[in-house]
C-alpha cells in the first residue's frame, strides 16, 4: 500500500486516471492472499487478468510503450510464478510481453522506435521473463527444502515414537526383573506353611468323626483353598523362573491352530468364531513351539473373553523384513488408554477374576524369542496384539 500511495502523489503521471488504477492494483495485491477463491488455481489466473487489465490501462494512459510504469507488471508476473507452477509462469510472462509489445499498434503515423532506443525496449521486456523465473526458481527451492524439512521431521517423529516404545519396553523389562525376583522369593516363603497346612487339614479329615460335618466341611474347604493357592503359587513361580527357550524348526500355522483348538475346547465354551489369515509364504523356521503355543492361547483366550456373544476374532500372519507378525485381532470394547502401559505388568487386570500374569508371561516368551509385542486399540473398536518373532531358518 505505501508502494503504490508513493507512485500516486509522487509518481511521473499523478493524474486522476493513474491513481485510480495503481489504487486497484494495490487492492489487488493485498487482497489476493486473503481471499480463498484468489487462492485457487482459477482464482490466481482470474486475479493476473485483473492486474493485467489495469496495468493496460495504466500503460496507456501513460505513454504507453514509453510509459515508466511498464516495470509494475513485475508484480502480477512474480505472483503468477508463486501459485500457477512454471505452465503459469510462462503464459503470464508471455501474456505480459505481448501487452507490452501491443502498444506498438498504437503508435501514430510516423511515429517509430529510434534504433538507439531498442536496447531499451529489449531490457524492458527480459525484465518479465527473468523476474517470472527467479521467483519460480526461489519456489521450487524453498518447496525442496520444505519437503527435505518435513521428511526429517517425519523421521524424527517416528525415531522418537521407537525411542519411546523402546524405553517403554525397558521399564517393562525392569519391572518385570524386579517383580520376578519378588515372586519367587514369595513363592517359595509360601509353599513351605500351604505344605503344612495342606498336611495339617487332610489329617483334621481323618481324625474328625464321620457324624461332625461342620468339622469335616470346614476341612475340606482349607484342603481345596490351599490347593488353589498353591496352584497361583506356581504360575507367580513359572513367571519368574528363567525361560529355557528350546528353537526348532517349527511350522507357525501348526502352534496357532493348536492354540485355537485348545480355545475352541475351553470351558466353559467361548462363544466367538475364531478366523485365520495365514501367510502361505511363511515357511518353518526356528521358534519354541511349546512357548509361543501359550503365547497365542492367551492372546486368543484374552480376546475372546472380551468378544461379544457371537463375536469373532481373526488371527493374520505375515512376514515383514526379518521379523515374522502375529496379529490377533478381537471386536471387543478396547482397552483403556490409561492402562495401555500396563497391561503387560505382572499383576495388573481389569478382571474380577485372575491375578494378571497372562500378559506379563506372553511379553517375557516373546522377549526372550529376540522378539516384541504392541497393542493398538480403540475405545469401542477392539485392539489388536502384535506378535513379531525373529525369522531365522538357521542356528546363528
Amino acid at each position: 500500500m505505501l508502494l503504490f500511495g508513493v507512485l500516486g502523489f509522487f509518481g511521473p503521471d499523478p493524474t486522476p486516471v493513474t491513481a485510480c488504477t495503481l489504487c486497484g492494483l494495490a487492492i489487488m495485491q493485498v487482497a489476493e492472499p486473503r481471499i480463498a477463491f484468489f487462492r485457487t488455481r482459477r482464482g490466481s489466473i482470474v486475479s493476473f487478468l485483473i492486474k493485467l487489465a489495469l496495468w493496460y490501462v495504466l500503460v496507456g494512459w501513460t505513454d504507453g510503450i514509453k510509459s515508466s510504469y511498464y516495470w509494475i507488471m513485475l508484480l502480477p508476473v512474480m505472483s503468477a510464478a508463486t501459485s500457477m507452477g512454471l505452465i503459469g509462469a510462462v503464459a503470464a510472462t508471455v501474456l505480459a510481453c505481448s501487452a507490452y509489445l501491443s502498444f506498438v499498434i498504437y503508435l501514430k503515423p510516423g511515429q517509430y522506435i529510434p534504433a538507439d532506443q531498442l536496447p531499451e525496449l529489449i531490457m524492458r521486456l527480459a525484465t518479465f521473463p527473468i523476474a517470472g523465473f527467479l521467483t519460480y526458481q526461489l519456489l521450487e527451492a524453498n518447496r525442496i527444502a520444505a519437503r527435505k524439512y518435513q521428511t526429517a521431521a517425519e523421521q524424527l517423529a517416528e525415531a522418537n515414537k521407537h525411542l519411546q516404545e523402546a524405553e517403554a519396553a525397558v521399564r517393562r523389562s525392569e519391572r518385570l526383573a524386579a517383580l520376578g525376583q519378588l515372586s519367587a522369593g514369595l513363592a517359595h516363603e509360601l509353599r513351605n506353611p500351604l505344605g503344612t497346612m495342606k498336611t495339617s487339614a487332610e489329617m483334621l479329615m481323618k481324625s474328625v468323626e464321620a457324624g461332625n460335618a461342620v468339622a469335616l466341611e470346614m476341612a475340606g474347604f482349607i484342603s481345596s483353598e490351599v490347593d488353589r493357592t498353591n496352584s497361583l503359587v506356581t504360575r507367580f513361580l513359572d513367571f519368574a523362573r528363567p525361560l529355557a527357550i528350546r528353537l526348532e524348526k517349527t511350522d507357525l500355522a501348526q502352534v496357532i491352530d493348536q492354540a485355537v483348538s485348545d480355545i475352541e475346547k475351553h470351558s466353559p465354551p467361548l462363544d466367538v468364531a475364531i478366523y485365520k489369515n495365514y501367510s502361505p509364504e511363511i515357511p518353518p523356521f526356528l521358534l519354541d513351539g511349546q512357548l509361543m503355543e501359550r503365547v497365542f492361547y492367551n492372546l486368543l483366550l484374552n480376546a475372546a473373553q472380551v468378544s461379544p456373544p457371537r463375536g469373532s476374532i481373526t488371527v493374520k500372519t505375515r512376514q515383514v523384513g526379518e521379523m515374522v507378525e502375529i496379529a490377533v485381532i478381537d471386536r471387543g470394547p478396547g482397552i483403556d488408554p490409561k492402562h495401555m502401559e500396563s497391561i503387560f505388568n505382572p499383576f495388573f487386570t481389569t478382571k474380577s477374576s485372575g491375578v494378571g500374569l497372562g500378559l506379563a508371561i506372553v511379553s517375557k516368551i516373546v522377549d526372550e524369542h529376540g522378539g516384541s509385542i504392541s497393542v493398538k486399540s480403540e475405545a469401542g473398536g477392539g485392539s489388536v496384539f502384535r506378535v513379531y518373532v525373529p525369522f531365522r531358518e538357521d542356528r546363528a
